[in-house]
């Protein structure tokens, strides 16, 4: 993995950070508990949780990206600046050119109306001077890089014409064009077969061990982390219940709801004999 480095202050740090959304009888629902973690130049944060414990939450008010309904407080430093105190122009320049995001569920995302490679470029053309030919040839460069293969065909496809996995690429491709220093990954690998998504995880290992780009990785299963991350904070109920390394948190946990939570994904391995975690366990872990 990338060399990663104590001195100097955090790429990210976050303090007291709280999402709540209210519904329209004005109700308050706390989704984040005032967490606090931080996140290094070239290192990978595992976030673990189960779904409705706020992991996706917290991505989306890093990225000030809460829906009308979501409210949030707390300070989060990206570089130093106090994001909150950005203006909609400022935060939109950060957004996708410094601090990226890779969503889930790509059908949700691609716009079915737009040629893939015209989608990345759009990220490009936002945050760079750039004629559209240079743009094109950023984008084919990039697409190679991924190993996307066949870069006409791919370029000029709709999302639909393109398996889960390749979509899953396009929106790597579209978080990377800028080469931000952190992307936020929010359980990218959760609709892929467990072949593409180890595919998947051993790319973003690359990725950061080439590049030295900093992630935060959102998931629900303890293998994909346990093959990725340096280190792993794991949300309770909007709230951080324990962190450590990869190693400490996924090995030799000490909270009970890990442990319970790690117990019952070993049971469903034990259940299929062709579950992704079973896969991802022979992986090595992360040099730390």
């Amino acid at each position: 993995m990338a060399s990663l480095s104590s001195a100097g202050a955090p790429l990210l740090e976050v303090r007291g950070l709280k999402v709540a959304y209210r519904n329209r009888g004005r109700d308050e629902l706390t989704a984040v508990s005032g967490v606090d973690f931080s996140i290094r130049q070239g290192e990978i944060v595992g976030v673990l949780g189960e779904s409705g414990c706020g992991k996706t939450s917290i991505g989306l008010a890093l990225l000030r990206c809460l829906p009308p309904a979501g409210d949030q407080t707390g300070k989060v430093l990206f570089q130093g600046r106090d994001l909150a105190a950005l203006s909609d122009r400022e935060m939109r320049n950060i957004r996708g050119a410094q601090l990226s995001m890779i969503f889930q569920d790509p059908a949700l995302t691609l716009s079915p109306l737009m040629r893939v490679g015209d989608q990345i470029t759009e990220v490009l053309r936002a945050h760079r001077v750039l004629d559209r030919k240079q743009c094109q040839s950023i984008v084919h460069a990039l697409l190679e890089d991924l190993e996307l293969g066949d870069l006409d065909r791919i370029y000029r496809s709709f999302p639909h014409q393109l398996s889960g996995g390749q979509c899953q690429r396009i929106l790597i491709a579209q978080a990377l064009v800028c080469k931000p220093a952190l992307i936020i990954a929010d359980e990218p690998t959760a609709s892929l077969d467990a072949r593409t998504a180890l595919e998947l995880i051993d790319l973003i290992r690359k990725i950061n061990q080439r590049d030295g780009i900093a992630f935060l990785f959102v998931s629900h299963d303890p293998a994909v982390l346990r093959a990725l991350a340096h280190t792993v904070i794991v949300m309770y109920a909007g709230r951080i219940v324990e962190r450590g390394t990869a190693d400490q948190i996924l090995t030799h946990p000490s909270h009970p709801y890990t442990r319970a939570l790690l117990a019952a994904r070993q049971g469903d391995v034990c259940e299929n004999e062709f579950a992704p975690a079973e896969i991802f366990s022979t992986l090595s872990s992360p040099e730390a």
